[in-house]
């Protein structure tokens, strides 16, 4: 008894340790829930994604002129929003960027209030579509109030707070610093709370260490009333490893321009499929697109960089049915045919052009429709059979099978089908009319093909 004494009495002390540690870290209290959490959040293999930019939303730019579309975003087959910063913006040396956040706990007033978030997240929730926040966590304003915690900022040699890469308007968080995670994690953790939301897409995701993206996603799992899903900015699979259900196709997108603009062969999209993939568990998966608020106020419109209508639509086939969750930027949908230019204060949607674009609206609704109610396209094993020009791949889910055949370019092409698909039935997915395919097909520009079984 007395050697084994104190090795007990040494244990009960670690374990008494372990629980005032525990509650010290969970002492701080969250704000009461509101509303009730959703429980009509989709299974991650099924998400249709839309960005919502609500500077350029709406004339108003503000979270009513979202609230107001809902019923559009809806109808288009949208079941996941995520808005664009809604923090207050710094005045510091600041070039108006919604990316310099001046509170991670307050909405900007330029958007609204608390009640007008919730009354967008009710909203969409009574339309069963999941809300998303844009958390910038790398950096802040300059005019911060945790500025004056200069630790919590990477510093010089002379101890002057840094800016990240060229961002001379915002001022790096320096991850070293335990306190500065916990109060970052905490500030995500109370917009579940107090706004109901059902996840995050967190804004450069490079800048941050893994590490810090582990520890924030092992404390969102600790919420159990919600099922949140998480999206890292970031362009590598080793996002799947810290937890996020997806990351960013940067590469995927720059793939796609070449392919349009530099003849870049479209077989180039398999090997992109098989490196962003590498380490995904089931679900895990790249959001990929046609434009975001980056690229459309940098490079360019999907009308600039993909062949007009016919082009893009050819184009968005691919991404909404071949790997990955697709993603549509505000407007794209009806072809607007300007850039939303940044700090997007300037310009906004015309969402009258949608009178004389109908018909782009039409076709978005048709493949997004397919895709929300065809599991092979969803969930499916993909085998592809691209050529150059042509993109072609299977989907198969049990007895479910689909062939989607998408000509990548402004000419027309003569495609031969390699052996296992010669001659086979199939009905048009879209009007159900039978057709069987021989050797060849011939497809027009930017013509696509979309067939089930």
């Amino acid at each position: 008894m007395k050697k084994v004494f104190p090795m007990l009495f040494i244990a009960t002390l670690c374990c008494l340790f372990h629980s005032v540690t525990v509650q010290a870290q969970d002492r701080y209290v969250y704000p009461a829930q509101y509303g009730k959490p959703f429980k009509s959040v989709p299974d991650r293999r099924d998400v249709m994604l839309y960005q919502v930019n609500t500077r350029s939303f709406s004339k108003e730019g503000n979270f009513a002129g979202v609230t107001a579309r809902l019923d559009s975003i809806k109808a288009l087959g949208i079941n996941v929003i995520y808005l664009m910063p809604i923090f207050p913006v710094g005045v510091l040396k600041a070039t108006n960027s919604p990316y310099a956040t001046r509170d991670y706990d307050a909405v900007g007033k330029e958007f609204g209030t608390l009640d007008d978030l919730r009354k967008l997240v009710d909203g969409a929730h009574q339309r069963k579509i999941s809300v998303m926040l844009d958390i910038v966590a790398n950096h802040t304003s300059w005019d911060h109030p945790w500025i004056a915690n200069k630790d919590w900022y990477v510093q010089d040699s002379v101890g002057n707070i840094k800016y990240p890469e060229t961002w001379r308007d915002v001022a790096q968080l320096n991850f070293k610093n335990e306190t500065l995670r916990q109060s970052l994690i905490r500030s995500m953790k109370s917009w579940v709370y107090k706004a109901n939301i059902d996840g995050f897409r967190c804004d450069y995701a490079d800048g941050p260490p893994i590490d810090f993206w582990k520890q924030v996603i092992d404390s969102m799992q600790t919420i159990k009333t919600h099922k949140l899903l998480m999206l890292a900015e970031g362009g590598s699979p080793k996002y799947y490893s810290a937890g996020f259900d997806y990351f960013f196709g940067f590469n995927y997108f720059g793939n796609l321009k070449n392919i349009y603009s530099k003849n870049k062969s479209v077989k180039s999209i398999d090997a992109l499929n098989e490196r962003d993939y590498k380490g995904a568990s089931e679900g895990q998966a790249v959001v990929r697109y046609l434009t975001n608020h980056d690229v459309n106020s940098s490079d360019g419109t999907p009308l600039d960089l993909f062949g007009g209508k016919k082009g893009s639509m050819a184009a968005f086939v691919v991404i909404a049915y071949m790997k990955g969750i697709p993603m549509i930027y505000n407007g794209q949908e009806i072809a607007t045919p300007y850039r939303l230019t940044f700090p997007f204060t300037g310009r906004k949607i015309e969402w009258s052009l949608g009178e004389s674009n109908q018909d782009v609206t039409a076709e978005y609704k048709k493949i997004i429709a397919f895709r929300n109610k065809n599991t092979a396209v969803r969930r499916g094993i993909m085998n592809s059979y691209s050529s150059d020009d042509v993109c072609v791949f299977t989907k198969e889910a049990g007895s479910d099978k689909v062939l989607v055949l998408s000509n990548l370019r402004n000419k027309s092409v003569v495609y031969s089908l390699p052996a296992i698909l010669e001659s086979t039935k199939w009905k048009d997915a879209f009007v159900g009319t039978k057709t069987t395919i021989k050797n060849e097909v011939t497809l027009q520009p930017y013509q696509y093909i979309v067939l089930k079984k």
